[in-house]
This record gives structure tokens, sequence and C-alpha cells, in this order.
């Protein structure tokens, strides 16, 4: 991990028995892969490799540079079990030491390297199918927020996942993606080029956006109501079975809305 709970995250925010902080130990570290594998590969239908299977873990190398969030359920006790969902953390130092982010593995990401300033990646998110509720992504957006404002992150991005590689079933959700919520140019990740999938497939005028806007996941959802932006093109990720888009999120709206959250817990009003 690159650091402890206290150094790199907030402690812990609460609401009701569920709990989210940073991960402070390798032990809650394997809880997060044990749970990343049960959803991506038993779930999800992402193919495991052999070691994947008998350690019946997801992990990679970038697993030891980051901070894990953790959805923590607290009627479950404090042990593996009770890490209902988790979020991979990863800034520019971290990255640093391993030579790069995974993301750049699928879109070049010059254009955000290049920016002064802190920069995070967001990746292998996922939550227990019985925690798939507003109030668990409310919790896990709260936990990012906290990290954010400690660490005064100026830009957030990362791979996000249209399940399946059905490129026919995904035409209206990455041409929908890709008219509005396109990257300005300064800002713009780009699939690679021997990666990249074309994500306007048809004419944005025909599609029906109310239900393009139900089709999206519920963490596309969340980027883009804090005003995200996608890079060009999308990349196929067949052992994941996943369509991935790059998502873009400047931090100001998220970081100001944490502020004041955070100032009223410090100030006359305990919240959550």
């Amino acid at each position: 991990m690159s650091g402890t709970g206290e150094e790199a995250g907030f402690g812990e925010l609460r609401a009701g028995h569920l709990g989210v902080r940073i991960a402070t130990t390798p032990a809650e570290v394997d809880a997060a892969q044990a749970l990343r594998y049960r959803v991506f590969y038993e779930e999800m239908g992402a193919q495991a490799d052999a070691a994947a299977i008998r350690a019946r873990r997801d992990i990679d190398e970038f697993d030891a540079v980051a901070d894990h969030l953790l959805v923590i359920n607290h009627e479950r006790g404090q042990g593996p079990d009770a890490v209902v969902g988790t979020y991979r953390l990863i800034r520019r130092s971290a990255a640093a030491r391993i030579g790069r982010f995974y993301t750049a593995s699928e879109f070049d990401i010059g254009p955000l390297l290049a920016l002064p300033g802190e920069i995070l990646e967001l990746g292998r998110s996922c939550v227990e199918a019985d925690h798939r509720t507003r109030g668990t992504l409310q919790l896990l957006w709260r936990g990012i927020a906290a990290y954010v404002f400690r660490h005064k992150i100026d830009l957030m991005f990362g791979c996000a996942s249209l399940h399946g590689t059905d490129l026919d079933a995904l035409a209206p959700v990455l041409t929908y993606l890709h008219a509005h919520h396109l990257a300005p140019e300064p800002l713009r990740p780009r699939a690679l080029p021997e990666r990249h999938v074309e994500m306007a497939r048809l004419d944005p005028a025909r599609l029906d956006l109310r239900a393009v806007q139900n089709e999206l996941p519920p963490l596309v959802k969340g980027y883009l109501r804090l005003g995200g932006f996608v890079g060009d093109g999308a990349v196929l990720d067949r052992p994941f079975n996943t369509t991935d888009i790059c998502v873009v999120v400047k931090t100001a709206l998220i970081t100001d809305k944490y502020h004041k959250h955070y100032e009223r817990r410090l100030g006359w009003a305990e919240a959550g």
C-alpha cells in the first residue's frame, strides 16, 4: 500500500452500519482482492488465469502501490467478510513507483500527465451484489471526496467499464457519451491506436436520450453528474468481458461539496 489509513486516508466515515475508509492492513487489501474476484470473475464472467483461480483473488502489480478504499458492513464484524465494496486509488507519486498508471495500457493519457498538480486514477471498483444500493454508492463517493480533499487532487480519471463486448448492443451508449460528454481537447485521452474502437456508431439525433441514460452504469452516471467527460475511443477488454471508456473529472465540484460537509461536521451539525 502507498500509505497507512491514517497517512493516506481520512479516518472512517459512517452511515448507519456501513463505514468507508482506506485499508490499513494487508489482510484488508486481501479482502478487497477477494471481493473483486467474486464480482469480476464469478459474477461478471471475466476470464481468470491459473494463478487467479488458485488464489481466488484479483491481483495485479498496481495493488502494491495503491490505496484501497473499503466499504465495511460492521454488522458482519471486522473480518474479511465485512468488506462489501472497494475502489482502487492511485496518485501520481504511487504510479511513478512502477512507471505508469493502469489506464495507460488502454489509453494515451499524455494530456493528463502533462497537467500540473495532483492527479488520481480510480479503478477496480466493485460492490457485493446485496449491497448495490444508492446508499452504498453515496458512501463510496463520500470516501472519494474525502480522499480528494485530503490530498488536494485536481483531477481524477480512470477506465470505466460497460458490461459486455457486443458493440451493436452498446452503440447507443457509446454514441451518446461521444456526442454529449467528450472531453475538451486539452483534457482528452485517446484510446491507443491499436486498441481504438469508434464510439460514434449511430446518428446522435436519433437516440432515445432517456432510454440511453437509463442504461448507463451507476458509476458512469456518478462521474457525469460531477461534470465528468469521456475520452475519444473505447477499448475492448475481452478478458474482463467489458468495453472500457476513459473518464476524466475535474475535482473542483466534488471538493467544494465535501468542504462544506466537512465544515458542518467540525462545526455545529454532526452528520452521518
